[in-house]
């Protein structure tokens, strides 16, 4: 059985770039290569390593360079939109990122309106700035949208750029209309913990190649391993959470979902 891990963070592992990722570093020092290793006996074969601002998405197109199961997409987060938009630099110098060996992707980008720790107007500005930047560059987009879909949607649909939708956990109605719209859904440990049954249906219902699966590790740990580090390689269990509560196949859902992500990423 063969697993994509679309969204981790694991390059992260190498050195601190931003205070957010400071958690792989909570119980000491942890080897990356270590974590690819346990990745591939779980399993999972592939990686995508995703950046949020301009300095960890250079560390994670450094990263993947020497390791054949790792990929890297640039990003600016949401969260660090108003700090690229300060430095006059920033977004040139991240745009010619694109280019770089090894890049398969723009993200996470996009609309964070529950922490809003940018204004919504810059917000706005550098995710159509990566918008931009993913279609002159024939690049897909991870996007991070957090109750923001009204003005997410109207922008998104001047490009429709092809991409996935990391970290879903909204409306069954906004999952329908973005699988109308040709993206993916990206399914994470927050499907093996979530207590709502609401988000459950929407699992449920993700039409199957449509689905991708990812960690986001070190965070979202998945139920039963709560309160450690997340790591790759529980894309497998959150694989097997999602079989059973879809009544599908292991087996046939770890080959659409890895199929999926090759296609999207060309990985």
């Amino acid at each position: 059985m063969l697993l994509v891990d679309t969204h981790c963070h694991i390059h992260e592992a190498v050195r601190k770039t931003t205070p957010v990722y400071d958690k792989w570093h909570e119980k000491g020092d942890i080897d990356p290569d270590t974590l690819i290793l346990t990745a591939k006996d779980a399993g999972v074969t592939k990686l995508v390593c995703v950046g949020t601002t301009l300095d960890d998405s250079e560390l994670a197109i450094e990263f993947v360079q020497d390791r054949p199961e790792c990929w890297a997409s640039i990003g600016i987060h949401p969260h660090e939109a108003a700090e690229a938009m300060s430095r006059g630099r920033t977004l040139p110098k991240f745009a010619q990122l694109a280019i770089q060996p090894k890049v398969v992707a723009v993200g996470e980008c996009g609309l964070d309106y529950f922490y809003n720790h940018s204004p919504r107007d810059v917000q706005l500005k550098v995710l159509q700035f990566q918008l931009e930047l993913a279609s002159a560059a024939g690049l897909p987009v991870i996007f991070h949208v957090r109750e923001a879909f009204d003005d997410f949607w109207p922008l998104y649909e001047q490009y429709k750029v092809p991409g996935v939708l990391h970290s879903f956990t909204d409306s069954r109605e906004n999952m329908e209309r973005a699988v109308e719209q040709g993206l993916y859904i990206g399914a994470n440990g927050i499907a093996t913990f979530t207590k709502n049954p609401k988000q459950l249906q929407m699992y449920r219902t993700i039409p199957l190649q449509n689905l991708l699966l990812e960690t986001d590790a070190p965070f979202l740990t998945p139920t039963p391993y709560r309160g450690t580090i997340n790591e790759p390689k529980h894309v497998r269990t959150t694989a097997e959470f999602l079989a059973s509560l879809r009544g599908e196949s292991v087996e046939g859902l770890a080959t659409t979902t890895s199929q999926s992500a090759q296609k999207l990423f060309g990985i």
